[in-house]
C-alpha cells in the first residue's frame, strides 16, 4: 500500500495513459474499416495519402504497445515501487503522441493538433517524473 500512496501521480498518469492508448487501439482494431476510411479522407490532401493503411497500423501497434507498457507499469509500482517499464511506456507514449500531432499538422487539422497537446503535457510530465 505505501507504494501506491509514495507513488501516486505516476500510478494516476500511467492508468490515464493505459486507459487512452488501449481503448483508441481497441478502436482502431475493431473499426479498421471505418478508421481508414474516415482517415483516408482526412489526409487526401496530404503527403500520407497513399500511406494511410500502414501507417494506421503503425499508429495502432504504437499504441497498444504504450498502453500494455504503463498498465504493466503500475503492477510493477505497485509491487516494488519501481517501473522502469512505466518509464518506457510514457515515452513510448510521448513519441506515439508526437506522430498524432505531426499527422494532425500535416493534415491541416489544427483543432485536432490542440486536442493532442492536452494530452502530451501530461505524457511529458509523466516522463519527467519517472526519470
Amino acid at each position: 500500500m505505501e507504494n501506491l500512496i509514495s507513488n501516486a501521480t505516476e500510478i494516476l498518469l500511467l492508468a490515464f495513459l493505459t486507459i487512452t492508448f488501449l481503448q483508441s487501439g481497441i478502436d482502431k482494431v475493431m473499426d479498421w474499416k471505418g478508421n481508414v476510411g474516415w482517415l483516408t479522407g482526412h489526409f487526401s490532401k496530404s503527403i500520407f495519402k497513399g500511406g494511410v493503411p500502414l501507417l494506421l497500423g503503425i499508429i495502432m501497434v504504437l499504441e497498444m504497445l504504450s498502453g500494455i507498457l504503463c498498465g504493466v507499469g503500475i503492477f510493477q509500482f505497485s509491487i516494488d515501487g519501481e517501473s522502469s517499464i512505466g518509464l518506457y511506456g510514457s515515452i513510448l507514449s510521448a513519441v506515439t503522441l508526437l506522430m498524432l500531432l505531426l499527422g494532425q499538422r500535416v493534415a491541416k487539422d489544427y483543432d485536432g493538433a490542440k486536442t493532442i497537446v492536452i494530452y502530451l503535457i501530461p505524457t511529458v510530465f509523466l516522463v519527467y517524473l519517472m526519470q
